[in-house]
């Protein structure tokens, strides 16, 4: 494993009202043990209507799992219904939030430009962002991965200080091998984390976003430049969650 601590963030996506989001939480932390939040730095990115719930629960039985958002808007107030500001998010004690995902991008039609504004924004509330990249399945079969990733990343951080920029996470999620049946090899994932990390400011942590289960986890986390994963279906459940979580340790 990299120096980097490993980061493995639960994106629950649009599931779980705030009771299952509770359980989920609180099963999770029966499971883990003192020494694997020593070694691996823990999160759950619950829907909005559970974030209050997740946190009251994390902060009042002391839990040392971190809160990320899924989303926000690049606005701190307005008239902009339906969104969810940054300063909302940090008032509740919010650590990271998660920009740009995919399905950001292919459903509603979020652009290079939004995710920067949000990133911005995110760090401008001082919190974490996990910016996301990668690629489509076109664009890998035409050799397209590597440009494509490098014009997300660039349009991200353009002009963005060194020291803003330390405090960033990217996650490359390669849309091809997110729900599809096909997944990704440990090298390719390993070939795309390394490409970026050279064009990345510091020791900015890549986690790796494609379909990672308890089965292929600890293959994919030996690779030398993936910090961890940005985990969707299988951090649905504490079981499973933990088996990647383990994986990293």
């Amino acid at each position: 494993m990299p120096e980097r601590k490993p980061l493995m963030a639960g994106n629950w996506k649009m599931h779980h009202t705030h009771l299952e989001a509770i359980q989920v939480v609180q099963k999770l932390s029966y499971r883990l043990e003192n020494k694997d939040y020593d070694d691996v730095e823990v999160v759950v990115c619950p829907a909005f209507t559970a974030l209050r719930s997740v946190q009251t629960t994390l902060e009042g039985d002391r839990i040392p799992i971190g809160l990320g958002a899924q989303n926000c808007y690049f606005e701190t107030q307005g008239a902009f219904t339906g969104e969810v500001s940054p300063t909302m998010l940090a008032k509740l004690h919010v650590q990271y939030v998660i920009v740009g995902h995919s399905e950001r991008r292919e459903l509603f039609g979020e652009t290079d430009d939004i995710v920067a504004k949000k990133l911005r924004a995110v760090l401008a509330a001082d919190m974490q962002p996990i910016v996301c990249v990668g690629e489509s399945l076109a664009q890998r079969e035409a050799g397209e991965t590597n440009t494509f990733c490098t014009s997300q990343v660039r349009t991200a951080f353009a002009n963005l200080p060194a020291d803003k920029a330390a405090r960033c996470v990217v996650a490359y999620e390669p849309i091809w091998a997110i729900g599809t049946g096909r997944n990704a090899t440990p090298e390719q994932a390993q070939e795309v984390h390394a490409f970026l990390r050279a064009r990345l400011p510091g020791d900015t942590p890549i986690l790796y976003g494609g379909s990672v289960k308890p089965q292929n986890a600890a293959a994919i986390f030996a690779m030398p430049d993936v910090d961890g994963g940005l985990i969707g279906g299988a951090s649905l459940k504490s079981e499973s969650f933990l088996g990647i979580v383990n994986a990293a340790v």
